[in-house]
């Protein structure tokens, strides 16, 4: 049961990860390319979480952890950015 429950999430955030990278690649808005972005990240983030539950190594986590801490930071910046036109 734990293999079909695992092939499914993978199938799945491959899925949206392929979504995702669809939405980063069509044409728009600065806003919508971070919220894709931001949004990439998040599926990233839940791999990792997968693969850490089925491999049972904790480094996937603090990779997660890192990788979340860092779009944080991006982010905001982008954010900043597209509010003020500048960075800052």
């Amino acid at each position: 049961m734990h293999a079909i429950v695992f092939n499914l999430a993978l199938l799945w955030l491959a899925g949206l990860l392929l979504a995702s990278v669809g939405l980063v690649a069509r044409r728009g808005t600065l806003a919508e390319r971070i919220l894709a972005l931001d949004t990439l990240v998040l599926v990233l983030i839940g791999l990792l979480a997968v693969f850490a539950v089925d491999r049972r190594e904790g480094y996937y986590i603090d990779a997660a952890l890192v990788l979340a801490l860092v779009a944080f930071v991006a982010t905001l910046a982008a954010a900043r950015y597209y509010d003020e036109g500048r960075p800052s």
